[in-house]
């Protein structure tokens, strides 16, 4: 076993990140949750405590911590207040059998799950997740706080800005540029660029609505 490491998060997408962690040889140390429901309750076998407990605890003390929620507006919100707090250090987590190129560049509190394929020369911000099975090609640049769902598939030069949702089983065909805050519908197929803040669906996908910023 490696360094040990939380995950923020009690849910469905944080038990998936215990499965990662496990995959690396890293031991799990537990979940921190702000929802008092869960506080003590085993989960996986691993205790859940409070956030405000949990910096009683780790007074003066650095962690590892991974982010396990899937809403970028929260996981963004948790991030900032880490780092307010001083002492955490963010983990990245890369399933065993994910498949990362060459010249990759992965930033901190990512988490790259099971099959997931991330070809050479790709950029991959913070706080970014790549979700099972889903695949970057070559020389993508992902950024920051971005989710990109099971089956996806981005062809090669794709952008994504910041905080942006990728549906499940969508396609984005090579050197489209998605912008921040957008959502990619399920199966959407996108051919051409896509603005900011924009809800896009469809096969060619085209503009539903606009997505109002949240946080």
């Amino acid at each position: 076993m490696s360094k040990g490491v939380y995950i923020y998060g009690a849910g469905g997408h944080a038990r998936v990140i215990v499965d990662i962690l496990i995959s690396e040889r890293k031991k799990v140390l537990g979940f921190i949750d702000d929802d008092p429901a869960k506080w003590g309750k085993n989960n996986f076998g691993y205790e859940v405590i409070g956030y405000d407990a949990f910096l009683e605890q780790r007074e003066g003390m650095g962690f590892w911590v991974i982010i396990g929620i899937g809403d970028h507006v929260v996981r963004k919100r948790v991030a900032a207040n880490m780092e307010i707090a001083g002492k955490a250090q963010f983990d990245t987590a890369v399933h065993s059998s994910a498949v990362i190129g060459i010249n990759t560049s992965i930033g901190q509190g990512t988490v790259v799950m099971a099959g997931a394929v991330i070809n050479c020369g790709s950029t991959i911000g913070q706080h970014v997740i790549i979700n099972t099975g889903a695949s970057i090609d070559h020389d993508c640049k992902i950024d920051e706080f971005v989710h990109v769902s099971p089956g996806a598939h981005l062809g090669g030069g794709v952008v994504i800005g910041a905080g942006s949702w990728i549906g499940l089983g969508a396609l984005i065909i090579n050197n489209c540029r998605i912008g921040r805050n957008a959502i990619v519908g399920i199966g959407a197929v996108v051919i051409r660029d896509i603005p900011d803040s924009c809800v896009v669906a469809g096969n060619p996908a085209h503009i539903l609505r606009m997505n109002e910023e949240r946080g």
